[in-house]
């Protein structure tokens, strides 16, 4: 049975408020395993630009013994080189993490604010974000 205008607007209110928490909590996570992952190319990349003569050119110590303009260049194109897989990588962690956690099964339909008596899709499947239920085994994904 179809909700009243009021009372769909205050239950969309609602599914949008908990979709969107949902969304920016997979966003933190993807934000924090790309950051953890992609840590040696920000660190390679940053050294080569902070002591290249033409970029930055910083008087640190280790930029006047250790690190001339070549390997600073060299640096720079590592890091670049190395980044492509780390991506790859950052992404299977973070959909084998997703995946296992079931943080897409977290999002509600808009049919819970239209409709009376549709049941929220966690309580359904057995707690938030099926977290109760056992893992499924037969569930695969490739990336």
């Amino acid at each position: 049975e179809p909700r009243s205008a009021w009372c769909c607007l205050a239950w969309t209110l609602v599914v949008v408020t908990m979709n969107s928490l949902v969304f920016f909590m997979n966003l933190i996570l993807m934000f924090v395993i790309f950051t953890i992952v992609l840590l040696p190319t920000i660190v390679v990349v940053y050294f080569g630009f902070q002591c290249h003569s033409r970029v930055l050119h910083s008087a640190a110590r280790y930029c006047k013994s250790i690190l001339d303009d070549n390997s600073s260049s060299a640096l720079i194109i590592l890091g670049f080189v190395i980044m492509s897989p780390l991506i790859v990588v950052a992404m299977a962690i973070y959909c084998n993490l997703a995946r296992r956690l079931r943080l897409f099964m977290c999002f509600q339909p808009y049919s819970r604010a239209v409709y009376k008596g549709v049941k929220w899709r966690w309580y359904e499947e057995g707690g938030l974000c099926s977290c109760v239920k056992g893992w499924n085994t037969q569930v695969k994904a490739w990336v």
